[in-house]
């Protein structure tokens, strides 16, 4: 593909897919003395550029979060090909981040803004003894849990709602309302012992997937009735100041979608894959 460079033709802007675990990390935002993956990334490409490129994230995951396909961009000079770019950013990057495919996009292209909807899935180990293998990336949960519940529990949240009432430290003066399109619980069918909570919206707010989904979990214990997400996020209830928000490591990002370039960055069809 030719390179599309900016309006006044003297660089480019480059989208990556990129695939992370995200114990040993901070999360994705940049920080002081800290390892985020925006700060690897950023490292990454000036050793393979010599460039202080910033990168722009679909999504600031928090601090031991996982993504299957972040995507993030930024602007450069380099000619390199993106297929140089994949391989040699993998070079340079840690074992537990993945560029997995880079693409020339316009100008107009913002990883964050463009974007109309975000998929996440929490994955829960629910077993009586914690399986060693799923430490880094399952919550574990040895209560056996209602599905059932769990999900009646889930139709009061999708559709435009205000989660200002269940995610923490939301600004006051910044919109909580956000558009859900899905908010499901399943189990996995190759693994009962495990349940996955998928979620998708066009965007999400701090925390608001583990507070909501520890929410739902009290409810799949049977501590709190089926419509306690519906009045939480009424701010009916002062029950949820009492329950812990669920650990980022059960929580991945799974897909970011964008009508105007996934023919150009090829997220859909990597998702389907995985």
């Amino acid at each position: 593909m030719t390179s599309q460079r900016t309006s006044d033709g003297s660089q480019r802007r480059i989208a990556l897919v990129v695939a992370y675990e995200g114990a040993n990390y901070a999360g994705f935002q940049l920080q002081a003395d800290v390892p985020t993956i925006q700060g690897e990334l950023e490292k990454a490409f000036n050793r393979l550029t010599g460039e202080r490129a910033r990168v722009r994230g679909a999504s600031r995951t928090d601090s031991g979060a996982h993504a299957l396909c972040q995507v993030v961009d930024l602007v450069t000079d380099t000619a390199h090909g993106t297929d140089v770019v994949v391989a040699a950013m993998n070079h340079y990057l840690p074992d537990d981040i993945r560029i997995i495919l880079a693409s020339d996009v316009p100008e107009t292209f913002h990883a964050r803004r463009s974007a109309t909807r975000r998929d996440y899935r929490y994955s829960i180990a629910n077993r009586p003894v914690p399986s060693p293998l799923l430490r880094r990336t399952h919550h574990a949960e040895p209560v056996p849990l209602d599905l059932e519940a769990m999900r009646t529990a889930t139709h009061s949240l999708v559709g435009i709602r205000d989660f200002g009432q269940i995610a923490t430290a939301h600004p006051r003066d910044q919109s909580a309302v956000r558009r859900v399109f899905q908010w499901d619980v399943k189990r996995q069918t190759d693994d009962p012992d495990v349940i996955v909570i998928d979620c998708a919206a066009n965007g999400f707010l701090r925390h608001q997937i583990r507070r909501t989904n520890a929410v739902l979990l009290e409810i799949g214990k049977g501590r709190l009735p089926i419509h306690a997400t519906a009045d939480a996020l009424a701010g009916r209830t002062q029950q949820l100041h009492n329950i812990p928000t669920l650990p980022a490591k059960g929580l991945c990002l799974r897909s970011v979608h964008y009508p105007e370039f996934n023919h150009l960055l090829k997220v859909a069809s990597y998702h389907e894959t995985n």
